[in-house]
C-alpha cells in the first residue's frame, strides 16, 4: 500500500520558515560516529572491546539521537579492523562536515608508545593505536591521527574523541591538555613549533582511558563505560 499526502492548493503562499527548510543553501546537522573495537585475537588478545563498541552505539543511538545509517562500525567481527580501513573510515568520519556537525571517533585497542624522531613531541615520544595488522602494516600514530580528523574540522564543527588503550593521555596530539592532579590546562604545542596540531576552526575534545605513560586496563563486563560516557557529550 503507498499513502501519498494530499496535494495542497498551489495558491497557498509558504510561510518564512517553510521558505528556510526548502531552500537549497540549508543543511541539517549531522551527527557521525566512527566506534573501532580490535580484539587481536591470540597473542594481543583484549576481552572487552567488542562489548565496549556495543555499548557506545547503544549509548550515541538511544541517549543522544545518532542515527545507525550514521554510525560506522569496525571490530575483528567484521574482519575490517586492518589499518587502510581504520584510515579510510577517519576519512570518512570528517568528509565534507560543516558547521553545527558532531562527530564522534571511539577507538578500543591497543595502545603503545615509540621514539619520536620528528620533533614534534614535548616528551620525546609518539602514542599510537595499534589496528589488527600493526605488526605487518604499522600503527597510527598521534600525528597521523591529528591529521586525519583534526585538521580538517571546520568552525562550529565538534568532534569528541574517546580513545580506551594504554598510552592515549595525547593520542590526538591536541594543543591543550587539563592536568587533573593540578587543576589546570598545560601546553601541549609542539616544540618545533613547524608541526600543525590545530584545527580548521572547529572544536577537537579527547578523553583517553590514562596518560602517555600509563597502562589502561582490559575488562569484558558490558556497560562498565556508560556511566563515564554520558557527561561528554553537549548536544
Amino acid at each position: 500500500m503507498i499513502s501519498r499526502k494530499k496535494p495542497e492548493s498551489l495558491n497557498k503562499m509558504p510561510s518564512p520558515s517553510e521558505i528556510r527548510r526548502s531552500s537549497p543553501g540549508t543543511r541539517t546537522a549531522t551527527k557521525r560516529a566512527l566506534l573501532i573495537g580490535v580484539t587481536y585475537k591470540k597473542k594481543y588478545m583484549l576481552k572487552g572491546t567488542i562489548n565496549d563498541v556495543k555499548s557506545m552505539r547503544e549509548l550515541l543511538i538511544n541517549d543522544f539521537g545518532f542515527k545507525e545509517e550514521n554510525i560506522r562500525v569496525l571490530t575483528d567481527l567484521q574482519m575490517n579492523t586492518t589499518r587502510k580501513q581504520m584510515v579510510e573510515s577517519m576519512e570518512w568520519l570528517v568528509k565534507d562536515c560543516q558547521a553545527g556537525d558532531s562527530l564522534v571517533f571511539y577507538f578500543s585497542g591497543h595502545g603503545l608508545r615509540k621514539l619520536d624522531f620528528e620533533g614534534d613531541e614535548r616528551d620525546g615520544f609518539d602514542d599510537n593505536i595499534c589496528p589488527v595488522d600493526f605488526l605487518t602494516e604499522g600503527m597510527i600514530s598521534d600525528s597521523e591521527i591529528n591529521s586525519l580528523i583534526v585538521w580538517p574540522l571546520k568552525k562550529d564543527v565538534t568532534l569528541h574523541a574517546i580513545v580506551d588503550a594504554s598510552h592515549s593521555g595525547t593520542v590526538l596530539d591536541l594543543e591543550h591538555v587539563y592536568n587533573r592532579e593540578q587543576k589546570r590546562w598545560e601546553d601541549n604545542s609542539p616544540p618545533s613549533g613547524n608541526a600543525r596540531k590545530h584545527t580548521d576552526g572547529g572544536l577537537a575534545i579527547s578523553i583517553s582511558a590514562c596518560q602517555d605513560h600509563e597502562i589502561a586496563v582490559d575488562t569484558s563486563v558490558r556497560y562498565a563505560v556508560i556511566q563515564s560516557d554520558k557527561i561528554l557529550f553537549l548536544n
